[in-house]
């Protein structure tokens, strides 16, 4: 479940979403994936890490893009 598995403290990262317990954050992960490391080229990186903590990431990114965003022109 990507709620235990990702978490956001200001004291930890400057606040941003880490794999709890660690100083792992999702976008460092979803940087891994998206230059074409397969998730067991992250989970040898970071062995401790395990799939589930890897989909957490990939879960936690997929509900911020759900959100609606608007577009505001700068004057």
């Amino acid at each position: 479940m990507t709620k235990n598995r990702i978490s956001i403290s200001p004291d930890v990262c400057n606040g941003r979403p880490v794999i709890t317990g660690t100083r792992i954050t999702v976008q460092t992960i979803l940087e891994f994936l998206g230059a074409g490391d397969t998730i067991e080229d992250v989970l040898e990186e970071y062995p401790t890490l395990t799939a589930e903590d890897i989909y957490a990431c990939i879960q936690h990114a997929s509900k911020l893009m759900a959100n609606r965003y608007g577009v505001q022109e700068l004057v």
